[in-house]
């Protein structure tokens, strides 16, 4: 790895209907990772398709880009009414906080409305994020970026995700390697019901589709 190099030669993909996750750490590689992995930022070598194609916009549309550090996360004193109100707004449906409480309520999370978004249970926290992101017309998968960064067990937030991806979602969760063998580990113990494979898809094989050493940002980071 040379010095400065945004991310290592890497290669992966993740699919409609199935929930895995690649390998990133440091602090700013999960979130370059996600952004490159969701059309909001340019490899400057190496490419990005969506079913075959290269077409970032339409992956920017399709693929949302959820929590990640410094581009999509909530700042840690919003409330989640705050955090709520905001993303219906992007959502385009009633934004008021009367709308923010009653879709919380909806979600079996009122009492959370006044509480910062820092202070939420993470497993709590991935459900909200993400039912706010599929709340967006044309949403077929989500980036989640770094959720054990939040603490708790991996168990919560992956048993979300697998959800989502039974659902119809495609699933792609960033994480760093702590949290990749806590669920090796649960896996091995059938203590979570994955579904799709969760092997690490950071891979060197530069025959494949790559994700380079640098990048060039493109697009909304939202």
């Amino acid at each position: 790895m040379s010095k400065g190099q945004a991310l290592p030669t890497t290669s992966l993909e993740f699919h409609t209907g199935a929930v895995r996750f690649a390998l990133a750490e440091t602090q700013q590689r999960p979130t370059v990772l996600g952004l490159v992995a969701s059309g909001r930022m340019t490899p400057a070598t190496g490419r990005v398709t969506v079913d075959g194609d290269i077409d970032n916009r339409r992956l920017r549309r399709a693929v949302a880009l959820v929590d990640a550090p410094d581009v999509s996360d909530p700042h840690a004193d919003i409330t989640v009414a705050g955090v709520v109100g905001e993303e219906l707004m992007f959502a385009g449906t009633g934004a008021t906080p009367i709308h923010a409480r009653r879709w919380l309520r909806q979600l079996g999370y009122a009492e959370l409305a006044s509480v910062p978004i820092g202070n939420v249970d993470p497993a709590a926290r991935v459900r909200i994020m993400c039912e706010l992101a599929v709340l967006r017309k044309g949403t077929e998968g989500i980036v989640l970026v770094s959720p054990d960064r939040h603490g708790g067990s991996p168990d919560g937030w992956w048993r979300i995700a697998s959800e989502f991806a039974d659902r119809g979602y495609a699933m792609l969760v960033i994480i760093g390697g702590s949290a990749a063998v806590a669920l090796e580990r649960m896996h091995e113990l059938e203590a979570i019901n994955a579904s799709g494979p969760i092997p690490p898809l950071m891979l060197e094989r530069p025959e494949t589709a790559m994700i380079p050493d640098s990048t060039n940002e493109e697009g909304d980071a939202r």
